[in-house]
């Protein structure tokens, strides 16, 4: 049966190439899924594609979409972002799964609004460290906001430099709004059905550079991939509530 998945996790934690690379690993889903394409206001990035990535538009363009009652807006770090849910019922009766990949704000909104409930969903959660190593490091008396918001900031800083050269202050700033945001963002995560540690961030050479995906890339493609089709699948965890507090 065609599901709602939903892949979230912070920023720079590898969503983007993940998705890319589920038909890549599993090639029999590139019939099954379509991915949910949603408004952005923020300016495309190098590489990116108007209506494949997002639909990019003017804050005022999509505020005017937001007056629609089936469209629902995201705050995403100053980003605004727009859904239309009718797209998540058009596709599901196509017969595809529905893919969302992003900012774990939208399945916030959906989980609150009761969208979630007449779908067939499956929610995965990407983060940066996996079960065990986060209660390592609260043992260790390790600062957990400063470790997540260090692991982030590393992997955004390598990506902005290889899409922008040299960074400016803006650059800069927007790099630490999203590192500082991680920690709060994966606390989220014990409400997601999965949780799939992610080491390989967004620019890592493991996604692309060699061929093929590998190493924590390539581990985490596969379990989201076994988990799409319903398997078991080792690398998945599920995170209590208070793990993270």
């Amino acid at each position: 049966m065609p599901k709602l998945i939903l892949i979230s996790g912070p920023s720079g934690i590898g969503k983007s190439p993940l998705a890319a690379n589920l038909c890549r690993i599993d090639r029999e889903l590139a019939d099954e899924i379509e991915e949910l394409v949603l408004f952005n206001d923020r300016r495309m990035r190098p590489g990116e594609t108007d209506g494949v990535d997002y639909h990019f538009r003017t804050r005022d363009e999509i505020e005017r979409l937001g007056e629609n009652p089936g469209v629902l807006l995201i705050d995403n770090r100053g980003d605004l972002q727009a859904l239309d849910l009718a797209e998540i019922d058009r596709i599901l009766e196509s017969g595809c799964h529905a893919l969302y990949e992003g900012n774990p704000g939208l399945p916030a909104r959906l989980r609150e609004a009761g969208i979630l409930t007449p779908h067939d969903s499956l929610s995965i959660f990407l983060a940066p460290l996996s079960h065990e190593e986060i209660r390592q490091a609260k043992a260790d008396d390790i600062d957990l906001p400063g470790l997540f918001a260090g692991i982030q900031r590393r992997k955004l800083l390598h990506r902005t430099s290889q899409e922008e050269g040299t960074l400016s202050l803006g650059d800069l700033e927007n790099i630490e709004t999203r590192a500082t945001s991680a920690y709060d963002e994966c606390r989220q995560a014990c409400h997601f059905d999965h949780v799939v540690p992610l080491h390989d961030g967004e620019g890592n050479d493991n996604w692309d550079r060699f061929g093929l995906p590998i190493g924590s890339a390539r581990h985490a493609t596969r379990t989201v991939a076994a988990l799409i089709r319903g398997e078991a699948a080792e690398g998945a965890e599920t995170w209590e509530a208070d793990l993270l507090p």
